[in-house]
């Protein structure tokens, strides 16, 4: 179907996947109105970099084909841990108001990166910590020419970028919008993207932590290639429980495994800094999403290694799928998750 001006899509802007998704709001909730996906090349984007713009242009002027869409607002998300910072602070108990007077002073001292290259922007999580006369904030910086080229490929593909936001809030907004908010549990968000991890923390509903680690699945297709010494496209396909011939499945689910548990390690690591920078507290369950999911059993073997338990993402379990969508997103739900949660944005929203 053909959008309009006025439509707001999700776009999210991956380096194994470019993914488009519009959604209908109603009284009844949201309806998933529009998906489509489209896979790039390798080095077109790295750790959430843009790498070629040329090419990352030309490709999603194919997705947007490819989606049937003529013009549209879009709502795009970054990470990437060497271009985009979040964290806990606390900060003296002041308005709203006030506080983004002051935000770039009480950012200073914990941005590694020159003030005047970033956008900064904040959510303040409650009126009052136990600190007292202090409240908890986030702080979200991001350099503005990592912005800057995202917004110009936007640009240039003929579409309008209107909102910038976090893939690891963009989880989030997925989570409570189909899981409701948890009255006690900490609840720890965890994306498995191809080149990247996103994992955001949420207490009691609210984000206390968020983490971005360059590691993600990519990973096990390169033991695959490098072990097996196949092509990346059989290496893929092995990840992924198909049959390539001469190799026994057997084997290729001991490589797999091995190089999923350097991704709990990894994940593992932010966990123990969680604990020991934002609360001695435990992790009661681990919420899963991303292409790591289509992996048989990684799901299992990460409850088992973590000692946490792990539940696949139901993305679409409050937002009604149409009739036209459902054949598409059926099999690779989990994998939608950032992108529907950019589609939830609206022009002028905070966090």
């Amino acid at each position: 179907m053909l959008l309009g001006k006025k439509n707001i899509i999700g776009l999210d802007l991956g380096s194994r996947y470019l993914k488009i998704a519009q959604l209908n709001s109603g009284k009844e909730g949201y309806e998933l109105a529009l998906f489509s996906m489209l896979p790039i090349e390798r080095d077109i984007i790295g750790d959430g970099l843009v790498l070629d713009q040329a090419k990352l242009v030309d490709s999603l002027k194919g997705l947007i084909d490819q989606a049937g869409i003529k013009k549209a607002d879009a709502v795009i998300g970054l990470s990437g841990h060497s271009s985009v910072i979040t964290k806990l602070i606390k900060v003296p108990l002041i308005t709203e108001e006030e506080l983004s007077l002051n935000i770039k002073y009480e950012a200073e001292q914990y941005i590694p990166f020159d003030i005047k290259d970033v956008n900064i922007d904040f959510e303040i999580l409650n009126p009052e910590s136990d600190e007292e006369g202090m409240m908890d904030v986030m702080l979200v910086a991001v350099k503005k020419s990592v912005m800057s080229d995202y917004v110009d490929v936007i640009q240039l593909a003929g579409l309008s970028p209107i909102v910038v936001d976090v893939d690891s809030f963009a989880i989030g907004n997925v989570y409570e919008t189909n899981y409701g908010i948890p009255d006690k549990k900490n609840v720890a968000l965890v994306n498995i993207g191809a080149s990247k991890t996103n994992i955001n923390i949420l207490r009691k509903g609210q984000p206390v932590f968020m983490r971005d680690s360059a590691i993600g699945s990519n990973y096990h297709t390169e033991a695959l290639e490098r072990t097996l010494n196949i092509s990346r496209d059989s290496a893929e396909r092995v990840k992924l429980g198909e049959a390539v011939e001469g190799i026994s499945p057997e084997s290729a689910r001991e490589i797999i495994n091995g190089a999923s548990d350097e991704i709990y390690a990894e994940i593992y690591r932010s966990f123990e800094y969680f604990r020991s920078n934002v609360g001695d507290e435990d992790i009661n369950s681990i919420v899963l999403s991303g292409g790591a999911t289509l992996i048989k059993g990684f799901a299992h073997l990460m409850s088992e290694r973590l000692g946490i338990p792990v539940e696949v993402a139901d993305v679409f379990k409050k937002i009604k799928v149409s009739e036209k969508v459902a054949p598409v997103v059926r099999d690779i739900a989990p994998i939608a998750a950032v992108v529907i949660g950019l589609a939830m944005r609206r022009a002028g929203d905070r966090q």
